[in-house]
């Protein structure tokens, strides 16, 4: 497994351990980042194994591509991990062995103040996991009204 420092996951051998009961089978990560769980699912799976990976962040597939790039069971591709009926239709995926979701910011986006996640730099509020969305934080934050806020 080649390591990045984009995102390095946390309890990845208990997960996998627990994750992968078929070498051969279709897993989905379905929040991608760095690309650092894929990774390690495609070690411990065989050749008829493949990996999905699902990230809104452009920024995330960037490096989820560059690092697995040359690998044909590993497919990207951006969309939201809400939208993942769809896509396992779009896609014509046979059953899944497994789905893998690491719910939350990345320590990447905490790090990079521009994204807007961070108490600890300055930089905008934006907050945003697609930063091509409609609205920011700041958007929402001083352009809603109180009862839409609360909603």
């Amino acid at each position: 497994m080649s390591v990045s420092a984009y995102h390095i996951p946390v309890l990845l051998a208990p997960t996998l351990n627990l994750l992968v009961t078929d070498p051969g089978g279709v897993y989905l990560d379905g929040t991608l980042g760095g690309g650092g769980h894929s990774a390690a699912l495609l070690d411990r799976l065989n050749e008829q194994g493949r990996v999905i990976g699902v990230d809104q962040d452009p920024e995330a597939l960037a490096e989820s591509r560059a690092r697995l790039t040359g690998d044909p069971r590993f497919t990207a591709v951006q969309a939201n991990f809400g939208e993942l009926a769809q896509l396992a239709a779009d896609l014509n995926l046979p059953p899944l062995a497994g789905v893998l979701l690491d719910l939350g910011v990345s320590s990447h986006q905490i790090d990079d103040g521009g994204r807007g996640f961070s108490f600890q730099s300055n930089g905008p509020l934006d907050m945003r996991m697609d930063p091509t969305g409609p609205l920011s934080a700041a958007q929402i934050v001083n352009g809603y009204e109180a009862d839409e806020l609360a909603d």
